[in-house]
């Protein structure tokens, strides 16, 4: 049962990964690569980690995001 939820969290990972790179709008990229940190962090107590699950978490998904998001939001776009 584990084995099914580990590979179902890695493929997640590997999808929002993909998006992330894809994506033209940088705040959707953004939310994707939160989407992965979380999905990593999770992956990462799957794995018996819950040290850096929560490092993982905490830092991945919610401080690295907020300074991403705060960048983005102080530079302008260029419309051709």
């Amino acid at each position: 049962m584990i084995f099914q939820i580990q590979v179902l969290v890695l493929i997640g990972i590997i999808i929002s990964a993909f998006f992330a790179l894809r994506f033209k709008d940088l705040i959707a990229s953004v939310i994707s690569l939160a989407i992965m940190s979380l999905l990593l962090s999770i992956e990462f107590y799957i794995l018996q980690a819950p040290d850096v699950a929560i490092a993982e978490a905490a830092v991945g998904a919610g401080l690295s995001t907020a300074i991403y998001v705060i960048a983005i939001r102080k530079t302008r776009r260029w419309d051709r």
